[in-house]
């Protein structure tokens, strides 16, 4: 694999690799993050992430979308359109390149590597991820509703349907919709056997989600991949470790609001507030002299 000094980016070829790096030479740069992009054109499409302009939309859920390929795409989940099979487990995807990524599952590569722990991933977006929930704490999206703090834009948008109540994901089957992704793949499979269940080869317990499926086997392997940077302990998930990090940390960010008494944990506060009512109540019911 050849990959950018600059930017992480991996490729099979040398050539492949040059030809990226011209991207990085290009005369068309984001004055907002420095990216730099091959045409005025794809300047422009890249400067609509930072302004949240989307100007075209889906005819039938109203999803908006920067670019026209993007909404073509979009629109094969509507239609159902899935031509490029995997040969291995014959599943079918819409898009070519959800395919290759699908076929590391199989093969085992992961090309992506964290320059800070050296942790590997078989996808871009999973490295980019993992950087900003593990090695950054810096928070720069607020939530208009509540003015909760987010390190990604998406993760802003996806809170925001908690306030508003928005379900963007139908069911083509029935009238179902649903506020997220994996609610209308779990209700698939169960209501109209749409799609096939992940089954752990050890218990034989059932999934819907990946994500759930690969943090279940983790327990059975004992594998705990996410370290922490104050003591030697080890956990399956990035929640697990960003709870851990409260015992390091003197931030008490949860408070009671019957007695202003802070905690680290909101399980704690929980906890402390039922408790505080109920000594409120059963003082308000002793008699008075």
């Amino acid at each position: 694999m050849y990959y950018c000094n600059q930017c992480g980016k991996c490729y099979s070829s040398q050539s492949s690799l040059y030809q990226h790096m011209n991207i990085h030479a290009s005369k068309y740069k984001c004055t907002e993050c420095g990216k730099c992009c091959q045409s005025s054109s794809a300047l422009v499409v890249h400067r609509r992430r930072h302004s949240g302009e989307k100007p075209f939309e889906c005819t039938v859920c109203s999803k908006r979308f920067t670019t026209t390929r993007v909404l073509v795409t979009h629109g094969k989940i509507h239609s159902g359109d899935k031509p490029y099979k995997c040969h291995m487990c014959d599943k079918a995807f819409s898009q070519c390149a959800t395919l290759n990524s699908h076929m590391r599952v199989h093969t085992g590569d992961k090309p992506y590597k964290c320059s800070l722990c050296n942790k590997s991933f078989s996808q871009s977006s999973n490295l980019q991820t993992h950087k900003r929930q593990v090695h950054s704490n810096r928070r720069p999206h607020q939530c208009p509703f509540c003015e909760k703090m987010f390190k990604a834009n998406i993760a802003v948008k996806q809170h925001v349907r908690i306030h508003t109540d928005t379900k963007p994901h139908s069911c083509r089957h029935c009238s179902d919709r649903f506020m997220w992704y994996h609610q209308l793949k779990q209700h698939l499979l169960e209501s109209h056997n749409v799609g096939t269940w992940l089954v752990c080869n050890i218990c034989q317990k059932k999934f819907s989600h990946s994500g759930q499926h690969k943090m279940h086997v983790r327990r059975h392997q004992a594998v705990k991949p996410y370290v922490c940077s104050e003591c030697p302990k080890r956990f399956c998930t990035v929640s697990e470790l960003k709870r851990h990090y409260l015992v390091h940390s003197d931030m008490k960010s949860f408070g009671c609001i019957l007695c202003n008494t802070s905690f680290r944990r909101k399980s704690h506060v929980v906890k402390h507030f039922n408790k505080c009512a109920f000594n409120l109540s059963f003082s308000d019911m002793l008699p008075t002299c």
